[in-house]
């Protein structure tokens, strides 16, 4: 699949959405974390709370020059509320981004690849010794239980950012998250019992797979095959077109995808200004 900057926009910028909505579900519910959302060169600029991993600057100079007004207004806002901006750039993006950023003292923090897979592909078997079902209120507690202890537990291939959250910032920003409209989130058992879990929500005919984590002690037992192949079905028979996922380089996770026919359509810089 061949992604240029126009796909890099509508994916970079659903995302964008994304975190926009769960800024205004905590606003709402937490006013005093002074969330807020600003626009800048086609892109969105998030802060939900204090150290989020939510916060971030999506989307920009994909089709439009950056714009230096928006971003001091952002960096402004940014070292009031004393957090660092966190700008996730497209390799597709203006490359006079790039320069600009690093010129105002952005250093790079690491990298995230975005992969794709489209819809028309014909879906894959499920795997008939998992069961997967979507989570329902009464099974959100089992559900963030395991989504953090899976990323508490990474797989040790050393390629993830070294960003540092405890079970507490984990657990309330999955919360607020998967809160967002449109997600769905889903449990997957062995035997009966839940070691796995998923999320996905659709923007416009994208596919966004999230949240994707197994226990340790049930890796490499097919869970995050069947979390892939149940949600790459629902996706199809809600009308998307195009599933996307993203993943630190060099990961179990990419790997996984990668074998379940996504491709790799772009990497992005995550620049940080402290």
């Amino acid at each position: 699949m061949f992604a240029d900057a126009t796909l890099a926009a509508r994916i970079d910028r659903a995302e964008g959405r994304l975190c926009a909505d769960i800024a205004t579900i905590v606003g709402i519910r937490h006013p005093q974390r002074q969330s807020i959302v600003l626009p800048i060169s086609g892109g969105l600029a998030v802060f939900v709370s204090r150290s989020s991993p939510v916060n971030k600057v999506i989307g920009l100079a994909l089709d439009t020059a950056l714009d230096l007004d928006a971003l001091r207004r952002i960096e402004s806002e940014w070292d009031s509320r004393g957090e660092p901006v966190r700008v996730e750039l497209s390799v597709l993006a203006d490359p006079g981004a790039g320069r600009v950023l690093t010129g105002r003292g952005y250093r790079l923090h690491g990298f995230e690849n975005v992969l794709g897979l489209s819809l028309d592909a014909t879906p894959a078997a499920p795997a008939p010794t998992i069961s997967i079902d979507v989570a329902g209120d009464d099974q959100l507690q089992a559900w963030a239980d395991i989504a953090i202890d899976a990323f508490m537990n990474l797989d040790g291939s050393g390629s993830v950012p070294d960003d540092a959250f405890s079970r507490e910032q984990l657990a309330e920003t999955m919360n607020e998250a998967t809160s967002a409209t449109g997600f769905v989130r889903y449990l997957a058992r062995l035997d009966g019992e839940a070691v796995g879990e998923a999320a996905m929500r659709i923007d416009s005919g994208l596919a966004q797979m999230a949240g994707a984590g197994t226990l340790p002690r049930a890796r490499g037992r097919g869970v995050q095959k069947a979390l892939i192949q149940r949600r790459l079905a629902d996706a199809r028979a809600a009308g998307g077109t195009l599933a996307v996922v993203t993943t630190a380089p060099g990961t179990r996770s990419q790997d996984n995808v990668m074998r379940r026919g996504f491709d790799g359509l772009y990497t992005r810089a995550i620049l940080v200004r402290d």
